[in-house]
């Protein structure tokens, strides 16, 4: 990445320690509050879009589709950057019937469903950034991001977190959810090399592995906590999500 960068949306848990890491490689960032008057009228070096909603998608859907298609709009209309990474999500991949998917796979969506605005959203997102920006656009699909750091949100952050003040821990979800986690840094990391390298369209940055809550329950339990689930439903697991393009980046992400 040469020259400036810019962090939209760098308050927010994957932004913040981009940022961190960015400034720590002594490079020029520049992280402008919501509604920031000149986001539009400078330049703004290689851009990281990562403002969005995620827990709150469903309560909030016009923000929403503001923070996933709006806002990104306008900065691709006026065309001030280098590089655009857009993150969206490997949530997009829910509507497919697949075991296992990769970045080139047409995505399937539900119009009529109402919770389905954060997948349309994103997925407007991705076009105005692939197809919008003159070959200046990638996208990052994330999987599960965790943390252990204080209110890194998220069901396995916040285990993680509970875990540290308790060796007896109940959860309001199922042994038998399956999800694809991948740790912050390494999230971090790939933004990064997504940023030195030459555009690569879409990436998913996942383990590549869906683990179960019981399996990770299991860890737990041979080092000693109690862990219980309230609930017993196996819910059918999403797609897993191919990660050839993470590795050809040079990010193997740990389990």
């Amino acid at each position: 990445m040469v020259g400036p960068a810019t962090i939209v949306g760098a308050q927010g848990f994957v932004g913040r320690r981009l940022h961190e890491r960015l400034l720590a490689e002594g490079r020029r960032v520049w992280a402008p509050e919501r509604g920031e008057p000149g986001l539009l009228s400078r330049s703004l070096g290689t851009v990281f879009y990562c403002a969005g909603l995620t827990a709150d998608y469903d309560a909030r859907p016009f923000d929403t589709v503001e923070a996933h298609a709006s806002l990104v709009s306008a900065i691709v209309r006026a065309g001030r950057f280098d590089r655009l990474i857009y993150l969206s999500s490997t949530r997009l991949y829910d509507g497919q019937t697949k075991a296992e998917v990769g970045e080139d796979e047409p995505l399937v969506f539900d119009p009529a469903d109402p919770r389905r605005v954060y997948d349309l959203s994103k997925a407007l997102g991705e076009n105005l950034t692939l197809a919008r920006t003159g070959g200046r656009g990638a996208v990052a699909r994330l999987a599960n991001v965790y943390d252990w750091e204080d209110g890194a949100p998220g069901f396995l952050s916040e285990w993680l977190i509970r875990a540290r003040t308790g060796r007896s821990i109940t959860l309001q979800s199922s042994p038998h959810v399956r999800r694809d986690y991948i740790h912050l840094d390494d999230v971090v990391a790939a933004l990064v090399a997504m940023a030195e390298g030459e555009p690569a369209g879409i990436v998913n940055l996942a383990s590549g592995e869906l683990v179960s809550n019981g399996e990770i329950a299991g860890v737990f339990r041979d080092a000693g906590w109690e862990v219980a689930f309230t609930g017993d439903a196996a819910p059918s697991p999403p797609p897993n999500a191919r990660i050839g393009k993470l590795r050809a980046l040079g990010v193997a992400p740990a389990r």
